[in-house]
């Protein structure tokens, strides 16, 4: 019962706070509604969702494939250990992923888990060119990097599309180089939006993410999620596999990054070299039936709320502590907003800023309370990982 319990716990550890898929098809539909109700659809919609020509296609990745490059990325073994007896002359581990140009002075956005911890970063265009590449900076937290090559020219770069407009049944073609298969293309359609991280396997990432059945694979990380104008829509990231103890296979089932988010993330790593992120200190996890029998069997606590979220552990020395906020404390709001569950309280996390004066409203002894907290800083080195 421990253990589950702690998988049904979504950790503010250190800052973060642990987020809690499927893959939905369109389907033609006999409509019975009064033609006079049915409601009008823009042109723009239309075209946007109609038959795609091939030529179109070609003409578009065309125009865009210059922009997409190689990131080989070689990292010492000895990064990843902590044995003092390492070898100073292991040989390097070396990875491929994807990226592409942003900026025609050479700047390039990738995937921060693609040049975790390396030595050496080399960036190859789509005609073979080769130039070393420099970390300009990187945040784990939402897995954005940026890289610069000087090219001594003007490169071609990508222009920024808007991820905020996407509706599932978009259409969507992914860019890269997967198992180091330079420039492949592959198309589908955005099968969801706003896919948080729990969902996905990825935790300790603060980002909701876009889901596509367009085609992703190992190598594709970092590369462009396009739109048929050729406009990125997000950074492809993430793939969802079958478990192999498990009858369920996960099939067209691939993740990006909003670009609105990576556009965002890259201007403050450009300016201060890395990212601000909201820190509040504490673990928490949702009301429901299963976690409230959890919590009064494995923590003493006993839970009344049928909806919040419920304070399992506050870290010392952190903002909540400093609010005096404590265990089995049920958040309800957070200024004038309701709290139903972890994912609320995540969004409106992604909307403050370090050292922002929050109002909690919580329940404590089945009374309602208020406590102030001033949002703190998080530490990235926390969220540095490998995958």
């Amino acid at each position: 019962m421990q253990q589950s319990l702690q998988h049904l716990v979504l950790s503010l550890c250190m800052g973060s706070v642990f987020l809690q898929t499927g893959c939905q098809r369109w389907f033609d539909q006999a409509s019975n509604t009064d033609p006079e109700q049915t409601p009008e659809i823009p042109a723009a919609e239309i075209a946007n969702r109609s038959q795609v020509s091939s030529n179109l296609i070609v003409k578009m990745v065309d125009q865009v494939g210059p922009s997409v490059v190689q990131i080989n990325a070689a990292r010492s073994s000895r990064n990843s250990s902590s044995s003092p007896f390492d070898n100073p002359d292991t040989p390097l581990e070396r990875g491929t992923g994807s990226g592409f140009i942003f900026d025609e002075q050479g700047l390039i956005l990738t995937n921060a888990h693609v040049v975790e911890d390396a030595d050496e970063v080399t960036v190859v265009l789509k005609d073979g060119q080769q130039f070393p590449g420099s970390v300009e900076g990187t945040d784990p937290l939402t897995d954005i990097a940026i890289i610069k090559i000087d090219a001594q020219k003007d490169l071609p770069a990508l222009t920024l599309g808007d991820s905020e407009k996407l509706q599932a049944g978009d259409w969507a073609i992914a860019i890269g180089n997967p198992l180091g298969l330079n420039n492949t293309v592959t198309m589908g359609i955005i099968s969801a939006t706003d896919r948080t991280s729990t969902q996905i396997g990825a935790p300790d990432q603060r980002v909701n993410f876009i889901q596509t059945d367009a085609a992703i694979n190992p190598g594709n990380s970092g590369g462009p999620l396009l739109n048929l104008k050729g406009e990125v829509i997000g950074i492809n990231t993430a793939i969802i596999r079958g478990s192999q103890d498990s009858e369920v296979s996960a099939q067209g089932l691939g993740f990006a990054i909003p670009v609105k988010i990576a556009e965002r993330i890259s201007k403050q790593l450009m300016k201060e070299g890395q990212v601000a992120h909201p820190y509040l200190g504490i673990r928490m996890v949702s009301i429901s039936e299963q976690t409230k029998a959890l919590l009064q069997e494995e923590a003493d606590l006993q839970v009344q709320q049928d909806q919040g979220v419920v304070i399992v552990d506050v870290l010392s020395d952190s903002p909540a502590e400093v609010a005096q906020l404590k265990k089995g404390d049920v958040i309800v709001r957070i200024g004038n907003t309701q709290i139903d569950n972890t994912e609320q309280l995540q969004q409106l996390l992604q909307s403050v800023t370090p050292g922002d004066q929050l109002t909690f409203s919580i329940i404590r002894d089945n009374r309602e309370r208020q406590a102030q907290l001033k949002v703190g800083t998080l530490n990235p080195k926390t969220f540095s990982r490998r995958s």
